[in-house]
């Protein structure tokens, strides 16, 4: 992984904070880092929803350092950000299925926990710049397409009420204290280290288990809903040539993704070919909350970050499902 380079400056000089870093796209964050010579990457995890195996290979790195800890609590955030250059904000409940289920707790991570983060990052002296995970649950019953980063719907869940008051958050901060921020409104990552375990798990890892195990997947729905799958390198691509990404991207919001589509039919089918399996999908119900169809324009990152996608859903597939058959 991360063969290309998506940075121009010497890392041995910066220290960089990951919060979330236990957790899917936080640990390949760490992993490019690490593998590029920062002269310091701090984890800041309470692993809740993170996973300590994702960490494992980077502990014996001196430039590695773990701070277990909860982002809900304001003095946590602070001191994380001690003596650090760069934030990459990934800590966040995820999915839309827990937020219905359980608002408060998603409100009290997504929400005040990002709070803090910026009260944090305005009363720090050393940071230069957050970037942060967005979502394009942002964009909610906007049935415009491609999504553009200006047109936005209303909300189809409490996770989607979460990011968009995040995004609400980092331009008042901006405008009130001059904090520097960007948000990333990710679509569909996956890839390498995403849990395929626990209820709320994302489509691809529960299709490549299933693939695995020879165990019948679930699809929610008649599987024609559309999605802008992103392979995780792309993601982290993003995340780094935001960090130093000029003046002009400073408080915007970008979407992150390839601007391709394909139904969950079409995802499914090409795994379980790819698999040489004979496996039939199994139907139930739309899930609540869900966009029908999501599709991102990329052209404002690609015009203000420099942000090109080096990865199709297709060659992100063949990495992904390979790392799973081997873990």
């Amino acid at each position: 992984m991360y063969e290309n380079k998506y940075h121009s400056v010497n890392l041995s000089q910066l220290s960089f904070l990951v919060t979330g870093g236990g957790g899917f796209i936080g640990s390949n964050i760490v992993e490019y880092l690490l593998k590029y010579g920062a002269k310091k990457v701090r984890v800041l995890d309470d692993f809740s929803n993170g996973h300590r195996e994702n960490l494992l290979e980077f502990h014996s790195n001196p430039s590695f350092e773990l701070l277990e800890g909860d982002i809900r609590d304001l003095q946590t955030c602070k001191d994380a950000m001690d003596g650090i250059d760069y934030v990459t904000h990934q800590a966040a409940l995820g999915s839309v299925p827990r937020s219905i289920n359980d608002p408060a707790t998603t409100n009290a991570v997504n929400i005040s926990g990002f709070l803090n983060m910026m009260i944090a990052l305005k009363d720090s002296s050393s940071v230069k710049r957050m970037v942060y995970a967005a979502s394009s649950s942002t964009y909610g019953d906007s049935i415009e397409l491609p999504k553009v980063e200006d047109n936005i719907g209303k909300p189809l869940s409490p996770y989607a009420v979460t990011k968009y008051v995040n995004e609400l958050y980092a331009d008042v901060f901006g405008k009130t204290y001059d904090t520097d921020v960007i948000g990333l409104r990710y679509f569909n990552v996956f890839g390498p280290k995403q849990s395929p375990d626990g209820a709320y798990a994302a489509v691809i890892p529960l299709f490549m288990q299933a693939l695995k195990d020879n165990d019948a997947p679930n699809i929610n729905g008649d599987g024609e809903q559309t999605r802008d799958f992103t392979f995780v390198d792309n993601a982290v691509q993003a995340n780094i040539k935001g960090f130093f990404a000029s003046e002009a991207a400073k408080n915007q919001v970008f979407n992150v993704a390839c601007g391709e589509r394909i139904t969950v039919n079409y995802l499914w089918e090409s795994l379980r070919i790819a698999a040489n399996s004979e496996l039939k999908a199994i139907y139930g119900p739309p899930r609540q909350g869900d966009v029908r169809d999501s599709l991102a324009n990329i052209s404002k990152a690609t015009s203000l970050i420099n942000y090109k996608p080096e990865f199709t859903v297709r060659q992100g597939l063949a990495i992904t499902y390979k790392w799973f058959e081997e873990h």
